[in-house]
């Protein structure tokens, strides 16, 4: 039935990997099912057969489908069904996207599709790897135009020694979880988090990952000459020689006018113009083609920029290659939130704003991954308005969710453990203003942030971009590098981090690939410039965490108690600890480990808290005295409540200096008392005393 049903099967890291090609999915342009251990992951790639009209884009789209079902669950949906992906299957896809988009022709418009479905999961073996992997050998092997192949490995550190794709255990003790894809020459993407890695560190860490990704490219490789399609021919939307030359002849020395101008407003406003005269000129010598004038004139920009960079090592803005916006910080912008900073670079600025809560509000992760729950949250927004623009806002989309985890993931190293600072923190980035490098601006602002909300942090992290302008064998590189120069440049390699370290990089390319001493000098100038950042601008603004949090964050103690002594502290059916939460205005949050978090507004309040829990799973002794109320009264004494949950009897002779006839001329119900301990018989019952006490 099956009949060009094949397998292939190779060593990745000491563990199996397997390729099945010709029986699932053979409709599709390209597929294959990946084994990887116990990792299942299926992949099928498909294309448009014509382009999509209209655009002046490559209408990529890659889907990290997540299944529940690959780690035995049902998903906790109403409906009991897998709904939107979640922000991790969002950051998989984009890993996924970001080094195969660069190799697909560029003047291509059909529409592609990757869908990577994945049905098993091992949490030894990285779903998102293979599924890079597997992407790589669909496209190979199918009849789509690209420049493949690719591998993916993830690299770890280890007691000091990097270990390609590490396995669950590995990971909680590595110093590092570094991504990197390449061809077979260079490297295509790298995404890295870091605890504090030094520059050195980092790039052999790249590096070694380059060297294993070979031995699986030349494995994909040996797949695509057995069973690798011809590929398809395409219709290309590049305009032709005569017409880009007419419109240069017409426009090209307005263009590097209106280009060379710091502001980006007036140099938009002056570009828009030319456009509307170009367009207006060449209606009738070219007539409904006013989508492909605009990609001539897009073109004529671009090596305007491009040429100035290379060429005269001249930027738009008039700046030096390794040369600083104009920065500045400031912090409690917001009196009544937590903690904020507004960090502004050039036209680019961000206000990020932090929120502390108890620990009970952590968020709660339904998916395949082993991360069940988040302490530190942070989200990024990126409104119409901070780049000029008029559309409604729709919530966060892919882009959005990637910068956020790009600004979380540079903090994490930094932020202080649960024992030591028991809070669950959200940061929130706002982009004001936007011309280039907003997620690096929202690293900056959330240290702000984080310092002036009194949060413990055990250094300061700074973000900074670095860009790239290539063509042939030469190259520029430039530091913090702003909208244009993104738009038509070659590289967006970012990297966050402390005075000691890395935290975080980001790598976004647009050619085939980067050399060694392209990635190596792109570190050294961030490295370079984030210390200046966090020296001459953040740390002026504020040079360590406030002493104390803000009046209106939540005030919180924690203590840790004997497990078997939860129950106590809970009460048949919720009452006791609902009943502190109650006479102390508090919030009393219970984990089964022992820990208890109590939270309030009032500091005192937690205080009282605190001291009635100590209480509870404090065993009596002989000798304490006790503030008691007096629950129950019968002849021959007083049963009194000393502790919520624990009671003893106070005889009627011991309830005063003095003969007592009625305990009811001594006490009553509800009255509060002073006790003492003075037995506790071998039945665990407690005998009290009022007049000791006294």
């Amino acid at each position: 039935m099956f009949e060009n049903y094949r397998t292939f099967e190779t060593d990745f890291a000491g563990r199996k990997l397997v390729v099945e090609t010709g029986k699932l999915a053979q409709l599709a342009n390209g597929a294959c099912l990946i084994r990887y251990g116990d990792t299942v992951v299926t992949i099928a790639v498909t294309a448009s057969a014509e382009p999509r009209e209209g655009i002046d884009f490559f209408p990529l789209s890659v889907d990290f489908d997540e299944k529940m079902y690959a780690v035995g669950k049902i998903p906790g949906s109403f409906l009991r069904r897998e709904g939107r992906p979640s922000e991790k299957a969002i950051l998989s896809s984009r890993v996924i996207d970001r080094p195969i988009r660069p190799l697909f022709p560029k003047d291509m418009r059909n529409d592609v599709s990757v869908v990577c479905t994945v049905m098993s999961v091992d949490p030894d073996c990285s779903a998102e790897i293979a599924s890079m992997v597997g992407t790589s050998v669909a496209l190979s092997i199918s009849d789509i135009p690209w420049d493949g192949p690719i591998s993916g490995v993830s690299v770890g550190l280890v007691d000091g020694n990097f270990i390609i794709n590490p396995n669950a255990e590995q990971k909680k003790f590595s110093q590092m979880a570094v991504t990197v894809a390449s061809t077979e020459k260079k490297i295509v993407m790298i995404e890295a988090g870091a605890n504090d890695i030094d520059d050195d560190t980092m790039f052999k860490a790249i590096m070694f990952g380059h060297e294993a990704n070979q031995k699986i490219i030349e494995f994909i490789k040996k797949i695509k000459e057995e069973i690798g399609k011809e590929k398809f021919s395409y219709t290309t939307v590049a305009p032709n020689e005569s017409m880009l030359m007419d419109i240069k002849n017409f426009v090209f020395q307005d263009l590097k006018i209106a280009l060379n101008s710091k502001e980006k407003k007036v140099r938009d406003e002056q570009i828009k113009h030319l456009y509307k005269r170009a367009k207006e000129h060449f209606s009738e010598i070219y007539p409904d083609s006013g989508k492909i004038i605009d990609d001539c004139l897009y073109k004529l920009q671009k090596s305007i920029v491009r040429s100035w960079i290379l060429d005269e090592k001249k930027r738009v803005d008039g700046r030096k290659l390794d040369e600083l916006r104009p920065l500045a910080a400031e912090v409690s912008i917001l009196p009544r939130a937590h903690g904020s900073g507004l960090f502004t670079r050039g036209q680019t600025q961000v206000l990020t704003v932090a929120t502390l809560g108890p620990i009970s509000e952590k968020q709660i992760l339904d998916g395949i991954d082993c991360e069940t729950e988040k302490r530190y949250m942070h989200h990024y927004n990126f409104p119409a308005f901070s780049v000029g623009e008029t559309k409604p806002s729709r919530g966060p989309g892919r882009r959005e969710i990637g910068h956020g985890a790009l600004a979380e993931r540079a903090l994490i190293p930094v932020i202080p453990s649960e024992e030591d600072f028991p809070y669950a923190i959200r940061l929130v980035s706002e982009v004001l203003s936007s011309n280039g490098s907003t997620s690096q601006g929202s690293v900056c602002g959330s240290t702000l942030a984080l310092m002036d909300a009194g949060v413990p942090i055990k250094a300061p992290v700074a973000g900074i971009s670095c860009g790239l302008v290539s063509e042939g064998d030469r190259w520029v590189t430039m530091v913090d590098i702003q909208g244009l120069e993104d738009f038509f440049g070659d590289m967006d390699f970012k990297v966050a981090g402390t005075h000691k370290g890395i935290t975080a990089i980001q790598m976004d390319i647009k050619i085939d690939g980067l050399t060694p001493e392209i990635i190596k000098e792109a570190i050294f100038k961030t490295h370079k410039a984030r210390k200046y950042i966090l020296d001459e601008v953040m740390l002026k603004a504020i040079d360590k965490p406030r002493g104390q949090l803000s009046p209106y964050a939540p005030k919180m103690l924690s203590t840790i108690i004997d497990v078997e002594k939860i129950r106590d502290v809970i009460g048949t059916g919720g009452k006791i600890v609902q009943k502190i939460c109650a006479d102390c205005d508090v919030k009393v949050d219970i984990e089964d480990d022992g820990h208890i978090f109590i939270t309030s507004v009032d500091i005192n309040n937690c205080k009282r808290a605190l001291s009635i829990i100590e209480s509870i799973v404090r065993d009596p002794k002989v000798g304490e005295i006790y503030t008691g109320r007096v629950i129950r009264i019968v002849d021959f004494g007083a049963f009194v409540e000393f502790a919520p949950g624990k009671e003893g009897l106070c005889h009627i002779s011991q309830l005063d200096n003095k003969r007592t006839e009625k305990v009811s001329d001594v006490v009553n119900v509800g009255d509060e008392i002073l006790v003492k301990i003075i037995e506790i018989d071998d039945k665990g019952r407690i005998n009290l005393s009022r007049r000791a006490a006294l």
